[in-house]
Order: structure tokens, then C-alpha cells, then sequence
């Protein structure tokens, strides 16, 4: 029987910030191409004589460059298929109500879930259904107990009971699911800067400065600088392309099809709170 093979990467930052909270983010690559990006990506960061882990929290002035090469080959890992990367949030003037003890407890786990069912659309990579489609999930360093998190693999292995899951024959094995260490994931790398430099932007951390001065330190700048970069790589994927909001489709597979995606998770049932908004809301394109 034929099979699809998918492996997500997961990793998530941020879950209180100062507009926008709870920023999730996924790779999703075909699992025989995994060495073969890897091996592209390792040989970038061994060119740059960057030899140990990269995160957005390390970003530099003196760093800056060689970080702007690195996302330069990720993105274009991004721009021509191999890697797809969706990135979810919330915004704070969206307030969930009639949460339960439960949903409370386990927000991490379930938002996660959010992701992985509906962000990579995947009920949609197999239209012909000729395929087995099998998927396997790496979440970087989850920061809860083992008996929740395989409560939690229990959880995301009944996806495949979901109708469209079922029908897409979609698999996701528990034991296919794993906790793993960034450091030796490259892809959790690359994902992780994408990640956090969104999150940078959309919680206005560009315009921060240092307790008692007027100016901006030079760390925030060079962050800036590699967000400004990573925009217009999107942008040269999607035009006017909005990181604040949810990315638009002309039809539903375009959930799969597309490279990058952005989506912006209301809970259904919610009530607005805009003292936690910007005083000045405007579209976020740059």
C-alpha cells in the first residue's frame, strides 16, 4: 500500500505577552527529505561558523549577519516547497469564556491540538486517497509531566477517528510522537527564529528600550533588522502580507497547498476586552 510520510515540527514561546499570547509554530516537511534538508541547513550553519544551537533569544548585533544568512537558506527551503511553516497566536482582546477547569489546566496541550488538527490543513494532502498519509510529531521541550503529555499523545493519536482524518487516512502513532531537544533538530531552529521574531513584532518588543535610557539598546535593533528580513520574505510569497491577522485562502486546500500561513485562533466562544489592544490598531505589514 502506498504511503505519504509527514513529520511536523513543534515549538511554541510566549504564552503571556503584551497584546498577543499563546504563539505556537510547525515545520512540516516529507520524511524522505529530511536529510537531505538537514544536511543543506547544517552545511549553512557550519559556512557561519555557528556551531552551537540557534534561537531568537540569542540574536546579536555582532550575530546579526550570520543569522540573516541562515533564515536567507530557510526561506528558501520555505519559498520552493520542501518546508512548510504555520504559525498560530492569540490576541488578547479576545477573551475565551465559560472555560472549564480542565481547558484551564491543560491550555498548552490543547492549543497544540488546535495546531496540529487544523493550521497544516492536512485533511486536505490527499485528495485522490490513494495514499496512507502517516505523521509523525516533534515538539521541542515540553514543559509538562510525562503522565499529562502521554495523556496527551493518547489525545492526538484519536485524530485519526476525526471524520476527515479518517477519510483522508490520515495516521498520527503514538509512538511517533515525541518530545525532542532542539539542539539537535535544525529545522526546530530555523522554526524557532521565524517564531519568535513574529512574536517580537506583533507584541511591539521592536520599540523597546532599556530601564532610564532614550534609545533602543543594539540588541533590539539587530532583532529588528531579522524580523524586517523574514517579512519580506513573506511578502514576497504573499503580497501585503498581514503577520497580525489569520492568512486568507480561495478555497479551503489552499490550507495545505501553501507555504507559510498565518493563523490568528479566536476562541468561538469569547467577549472583547480592548483595554489589552494597541491604542492605535492598524494593519501590521511591516
Amino acid at each position: 500500500m502506498p504511503h505519504k510520510r509527514f513529520i511536523i515540527y513543534c515549538d511554541e514561546s510566549v504564552d503571556k505577552g503584551r497584546y498577543y499570547s499563546n504563539f505556537y509554530g510547525g515545520a512540516l516537511i516529507e520524511a524522505r527529505n529530511r536529510e537531505a534538508i538537514e544536511r543543506v541547513l547544517n552545511k549553512k550553519k557550519a559556512k557561519l561558523n555557528l556551531h552551537k544551537e540557534l534561537k531568537w533569544t540569542y540574536i546579536t548585533e555582532a550575530y546579526e549577519g550570520k543569522y540573516l544568512k541562515f533564515v536567507e537558506r530557510y526561506f528558501d527551503l520555505i519559498a520552493s516547497g520542501h518546508i512548510k511553516i504555520r504559525i498560530m497566536f492569540t490576541q488578547n482582546i479576545y477573551e475565551a469564556r465559560g472555560l472549564d477547569e480542565y481547558q484551564i489546566d491543560n491550555q498548552f496541550f490543547l492549543l497544540y491540538y488546535q495546531m496540529i488538527k487544523h493550521a497544516f490543513g492536512l485533511r486536505y494532502c490527499n485528495p485522490n486517497l490513494l495514499d496512507q498519509v502517516h505523521v509523525a510529531l516533534m515538539l521541542d521541550d515540553v514543559p509538562d509531566k510525562e503522565e499529562r503529555f502521554e495523556n496527551f499523545k493518547k489525545y492526538l493519536e484519536s485524530l485519526c477517528d476525526y471524520p476527515v482524518f479518517k477519510q483522508a487516512r490520515i495516521t498520527i502513532p503514538m509512538e511517533d510522537i515525541a518530545d525532542v531537544d532542539s539542539k539537535k533538530h535544525v529545522i526546530l531552529q530555523g522554526l524557532d527564529i521565524i517564531l519568535g521574531a513574529i512574536q517580537f513584532r506583533l507584541n511591539d518588543k521592536h520599540k523597546d528600550k532599556p530601564a532610564g535610557k532614550n534609545r533602543r539598546g543594539k540588541r533590539t535593533k539587530a532583532k529588528e533588522r531579522v524580523y524586517r528580513y523574514i517579512n519580506k520574505r513573506i511578502s514576497e510569497i504573499y503580497p501585503n502580507f498581514n503577520v497580525g491577522a489569520s492568512t486568507g485562502t480561495k478555497e479551503l486546500a489552499d490550507r495545505w497547498h501553501h507555504p507559510y500561513r498565518h493563523w490568528k485562533f479566536v476562541p468561538s466562544d469569547h467577549h472583547l476586552v480592548h483595554a489589552r489592544g494597541k491604542a492605535k490598531r492598524k494593519k501590521m505589514k511591516a
